[in-house]
């Protein structure tokens, strides 16, 4: 699943995937990409819901009220407060 994702967002290391998007009050897959600097690559609305369904459905044993980061290039997938606190504040 990661190298389809890889693929299908080129130049994208890591992506934060959640089930709210920031801004709406009712559940919605979402997800934004970030390069290896921890800029933010821009997803169209079909990118951004197709990975984070992929994501969230590849992992149901998440509680999916926070946001995850997973790592394209390891394949790991950890808790994005986890990132935001390793960053001083985030990204």
């Amino acid at each position: 699943m990661v190298a389809l994702i890889a693929d299908m967002v080129p130049g994208a290391r890591t992506l934060r995937v959640s089930q709210r998007e920031p801004g709406r009050s009712w559940p919605s897959p979402y997800a934004r990409a970030y390069d290896a600097q921890g800029q933010h690559i821009a997803l169209n609305r079909a990118q951004g819901m197709t990975v984070a369904r992929w994501v969230i459905r590849a992992h149901p044993e998440l509680i999916w009220d926070e946001a995850y980061d997973l790592d394209l290039t390891t394949g790991a997938l950890r808790p994005g407060a986890d990132a935001y606190a390793a960053t001083g504040g985030g990204r």
